[in-house]
């Protein structure tokens, strides 16, 4: 286990309840997820942004197709 130099000196030191500290700091900033919410909603977004991104170039490709095959029935159409 990796134990930081300052609390080692701590230890060695017998200076306990500054180790106490220490540990307890640590433990309730490990124990903290404020910024889980942050992270997850960012990566909802991504995912949503990347399916809109997706979809719309798919969209994209059948309206151009839509639009490709009513310009030909349209010209050949007027040509008659």
């Amino acid at each position: 286990m990796f134990i930081p130099q300052q609390i080692a000196g701590s230890l060695v030191r017998g200076n306990h309840e500054q180790l106490d500290r220490k540990l307890s700091l640590t433990i309730r900033n490990l124990s903290r997820d404020d910024g889980q919410d942050l992270v997850e909603y960012a990566l909802v977004v991504a995912l949503i942004a990347f399916g809109a991104t997706a979809t719309m170039q798919s969209l994209a490709s059948s309206i151009s197709l839509a639009f490709s095959n009513m310009a030909a029935s349209l010209t050949v159409t007027s040509l008659s």
